[in-house]
């Protein structure tokens, strides 16, 4: 994915750490003006939303857009539920995986491409304690040895 024309707003550090990302989907978000606004300023947060998909739709739930400040009687409730706009065979694609166990569909990042507000989202399996160890544990590897390299370069 190029990074041309695309601004990121917000991110979800806490599904890569809490989940096992399978697949990745770009939607649409079904959005009113001061939303828009709002989420260009930067106030967004997905940290505790999550993806519902019911009657061949798909919404995400729980997404904090904060009230633009000039948007008066125009601004919409923060936590309002969401649409986001996938195509008919990604949202029959995610039904079939959710509907095993284990599985769940979670926000990783809210961004904007071509001027049109983004989210990304992932198909994810959660993980368990030792995975969360093991991830960490390689992630410290790496650090150290990135530190070493970088010491024997100077």
């Amino acid at each position: 994915m190029k990074n041309e024309g695309i601004k990121q707003i917000a991110n979800n550090k806490k599904a890569y750490h809490d989940y096992f990302i399978l697949e990745k989907y770009e939607a649409g978000l079904s959005l009113v003006g001061t939303e828009v606004k709002s989420l260009r300023a930067g106030k967004c947060s997905i940290k505790e939303a999550y993806v519902r998909i019911e009657g061949g739709e798909a919404f995400v739930v729980g997404m904090n857009i904060s009230p633009y400040e000039q948007g008066n009687i125009f601004n919409r409730d923060p936590l309002r539920t969401r649409k986001l706009l996938l195509h008919k065979r990604e949202i029959a694609k995610l039904i079939g995986d959710t509907s095993e166990k284990g599985y769940t569909v979670m926000p990783l990042q809210v961004y904007f491409k071509n001027g049109r507000a983004k989210l990304e989202i992932g198909l994810a399996k959660g993980k368990k304690l030792y995975d969360k160890r093991e991830d960490m544990a390689k992630k410290d590897l790496r650090r150290e040895l990135e530190r070493d390299f970088k010491v024997k370069n100077l």
